[in-house]
């Protein structure tokens, strides 16, 4: 039981559920203009953080599916290395709903225990099951929505047409 609780609470957690905020509902009703602008003191825009997620959650899917995409060989390779568009905008946004909704769904996969080829020197000589890399992807998108909630809040955008903690 303890096993299909695990894996039902990871699903929730990365559709918004419990104490986080809808990762959708963050970033569907900013308009381009928001999505783009940068904060004072902070060093991306929404728009830069969502293009990151997406970049990680599209190598671990492929790495899921048996592909061997190249490791970026610094930081700035998940980045956005030009300013965004109104169209990548919304291709962004859209590829965030479709990813979140592949992962989520693989999160009641039978193929948990499956273990992931090992792609960077970083994770040392062991490999990941596909429950571990669902799990890794789920924490790298809380922290980085919780700096798309905080960004909200600091244009006075929060909180987001979909719904969000106000207090």
């Amino acid at each position: 039981m303890a096993f299909e609780e695990s894996e039902l609470t990871l699903r929730e957690l990365f559709r918004g559920k419990r104490a986080h905020a809808d990762p959708v509902a963050c970033i569907e009703d900013l308009t381009f203009e928001l999505a783009r602008r940068q904060v004072d003191g902070f060093s991306h825009s929404i728009w830069q953080l969502v293009f990151h997620m997406n970049y990680w959650m599209d190598y671990e899917l492929k790495r899921i599916r048996g592909a061997r995409p190249t490791y970026p060989s610094h930081a700035d390779g998940s980045w956005p290395s030009t300013p965004a568009n109104e169209i990548e905008w919304q291709q962004a946004s859209a590829d965030f709903r479709r990813l979140i909704d592949e992962l989520s769904f693989l999160a009641e996969s039978p193929d948990l225990d499956r273990e992931i080829e090992n792609m960077h020197v970083s994770e040392g000589s062991r490999n990941y099951s596909v429950r571990d890399v669902l799990w890794q992807t789920m924490v790298h998108n809380s922290y980085h929505i919780g700096q798309i909630a905080m960004l909200r809040r600091m244009l006075n955008a929060w909180p987001p047409q979909g719904g969000g903690d106000t207090w």
